[in-house]
């Protein structure tokens, strides 16, 4: 079902699925070992990786056009961490061995602060990772508590700076703002503890309380609001007004960078419609317009991979329809903005309105959105496709 490469940079994702407790907002796919038990490990999804990328390799030889070289690579999670720094240099090792890596390869890893030291950084510094993602969420302990987040208050700082000491230039931080209880003193902290860890980039998402986590369960119950809406709105612009004014400007909704160089080269290949192959448990993938995702399971996917074959438990092949609305999606959070020739005559109209709305701006031929548009996102996104 594979189609040929769509001609952009091409990146590879890798799914650590394994988590030391389980966080009470988190719905991604991710076991502890308990829940485990001994149907998978380390070793077993690391041995099942090798198979799936030999597989995903081979594949991709067969087309018509050869394989590009990898621009980007993400080690996500899950906690890759918790593998160690030898565990993630086999990563890569595995990587190299079935892929060409770019000169300038990006290649980052996320953390969990409370699972690294300088001798972690040193070790995946050494073996070729260029950029690091620390989810620190918060520098309020109370708020990590809610989040169920096991890391205290100020270890997150510390590894960040334990990363930049190693030799990395570039670090990011993640924060989750609007979680319940969350002040505006609290958020003020946890900016003021991420600026003076003296990172180039920084994530912030808003508390999205997904079905089925105990986080949910919690608000179900009663135990704890839901995140409000206007509250969600002011955190952002707090947000945004301390990075701005710190030097760190937004080329996405939720996302802020130092300079070019510090921007996540590896996302940006997802929102410009690049292709990737997703690679481990519940890894999604696109090539040439086609899509698939793998089965989620570490022991089933371990099992299929073994089988023979790449371990998808599904494929779709883009339309393009789909692929436009896609592209709209993505693009317009993006401070490059939608490029409106690429508009449909109902889609101009509408951005037509927008603009009129003060949500977005004109320029060069694109829809840029204004400082309201980016809290409005998902609406003018709405707007775009109705």
């Amino acid at each position: 079902m594979l189609r040929d490469f769509g001609g952009g940079p091409f990146g590879i994702y890798i799914h650590v699925p394994f988590c030391a407790t389980r966080c009470g907002y988190c719905d991604f796919n991710t076991y502890t070992a308990g829940e485990l038990g001994t149907s998978a490990s380390p070793q077993s999804w690391l041995d099942a990786l090798r198979g799936e990328l030999a597989t995903a390799a081979e594949r991709f030889a067969a087309l018509p056009t050869a394989t590009p070289e990898v621009a980007t690579i993400f080690v996500g999670g899950g906690t890759p961490s918790l593998l160690g720094g030898d565990g993630l240099a086999a990563v890569l090792a595995a990587v190299r061995a079935h892929f060409t890596l770019a000169a300038d390869a990006e290649v980052t890893t996320e953390s969990n602060p409370e699972s690294t030291s300088p001798e972690f950084f040193e070790r995946i510094r050494a073996a070729g990772f260029t950029r690091v993602s620390l989810g620190m969420q918060s520098a309020a302990e109370h708020v990590l508590k809610v989040l169920d987040r096991t890391h205290t208050p100020g270890r997150a700082v510390a590894a960040a700076r334990e990363a930049r000491a190693a030799g990395f230039d570039h670090v990011n931080l993640d924060l989750i703002y609007g979680t319940p209880g969350e002040r505006d003193g609290d958020l003020d902290a946890s900016l003021d503890a991420v600026l003076s860890a003296g990172v180039d980039h920084v994530s912030a998402y808003s508390l999205i309380v997904e079905d089925g986590t105990a986080l949910a369960r919690r608000v179900r119950r009663g135990e704890l609001p839901a995140p409000d809406d206007d509250v969600l709105a002011a955190r952002y612009e707090r947000i945004d007004s301390r990075l701005s004014a710190a030097g760190l400007a937004w080329y996405e909704v939720s996302n802020w960078a130092a300079s070019d160089a510090a921007r996540c080269r590896h996302n940006l290949g997802y929102w410009d419609g690049g292709d990737w192959l997703g690679a481990g448990p519940g890894a999604h993938s696109h090539v040439g317009g086609v899509r698939w995702w793998n089965v989620k399971h570490p022991a089933r996917y371990a099992d299929t991979v073994a089988r023979g074959g790449l371990p998808a438990a599904g494929w779709e092949t883009l339309t393009a329809d789909e692929q436009h609305t896609e592209r709209i999606m993505l693009t317009v959070r993006l401070r490059t903005g939608l490029p409106l020739n690429e508009l449909a005559p109902a889609e101009s109209a509408a951005a037509d309105r927008i603009i009129a709305d003060g949500l977005a701006i004109r320029s060069s031929n694109r829809l840029i959105l204004t400082d309201r548009g980016r809290l409005l996102a998902d609406g003018v996104v709405r707007d775009l496709l109705t």
